[in-house]
């Protein structure tokens, strides 16, 4: 990835010194700094509220990790619960350790992993308050181009690990993302029937219950395949698709 650059390249891989009016080579970056400007970055945000699609998240980096030239990143989407409710509700603490991101953040993924449980077959409303926040970029088509999958949770069989996908395609075709599903790419273990399994081809799942059923390893290996086949995905299309440093101006194919 010598040039670096997804098929719309960050701007932190190619940053810019206004004094000198050009881009910033790599002899003027430093250690970890140079080290993660020549990386693919995958953002897996998400909501979670009992901790199931955090589970999920967590393998889903560690897949992305294992692709060589690209990294996951951890995000969590702002909490829309008073503080009271939440603890009435029995809601354990939020992680600290994983930041919460901002809108304008969005620009600096070559990709994106969405993960969010379901309410009544779509989306938490979280996770849609804050797709409803990215106006700002939708009116500039600011994430056109870039690829996006989603891993969902829910309590019941019948509860929406396919509607929960189909219903949140609505954000990506409006910011003109690319949706990416896993389809049946995880091979025999996607035709198991011998124990009940969360995900679909739309993406990684896994059943609540009443809370207390935690995700099982099948569907935490299925979330560690998205996040490969999602990382090989933008892989490819940043080399096919890479610009050179001094056209990083350009976000779109």
């Amino acid at each position: 990835m010598g040039k670096g650059g997804g098929c719309m390249p960050s701007k932190n891989k190619f940053p810019i010194n206004e004094s000198a009016e050009r881009p910033v080579s790599q002899t003027d970056i430093t250690g970890s700094e140079a080290e993660r400007s020549k990386k693919l970055r995958i953002f897996i945000v998400f909501y979670s509220m009992y901790g199931h699609i955090e589970r999920l998240a967590r393998r889903m980096k560690k897949g992305v990790d294992g692709i060589e030239g690209v990294e996951g990143v951890l995000y969590m989407v702002p909490e829309t619960l008073a503080p009271d409710v939440l603890e009435q509700m029995k809601v354990p603490p939020k992680i600290d350790e994983i930041p919460v991101i901002s809108v304008d953040e969005l620009m600096e993924a070559d990709g994106f992993l969405f993960g969010f449980p379901t309410r009544y077959g779509c989306m938490a409303a979280q996770m849609k308050a804050f797709f409803d926040s990215t106006g700002k970029l939708w009116r500039e088509q600011k994430l056109a181009g870039l690829p996006a999958g989603f891993f969902v949770s829910t309590g019941t069989q019948g509860g929406g690990q396919e509607t929960t996908a189909w219903t949140a395609v609505t954000q990506l075709a409006h910011h003109g993302m690319l949706y990416v599903p896993i389809g049946y790419t995880f091979g025999a273990g996607m035709f198991r029937m011998d124990s009940i399994r969360g995900g679909s081809p739309y993406g990684a799942g896994t059943f609540s219950g009443d809370g207390s059923r935690e995700p099982s390893e099948p569907e935490l290996a299925l979330a560690e395949h998205q996040g490969k086949y999602m990382a090989m995905t933008v892989k490819r299309l940043a080399q096919h698709y890479s610009l050179p440093p001094d056209n990083a101006s350009s976000r779109r194919f």
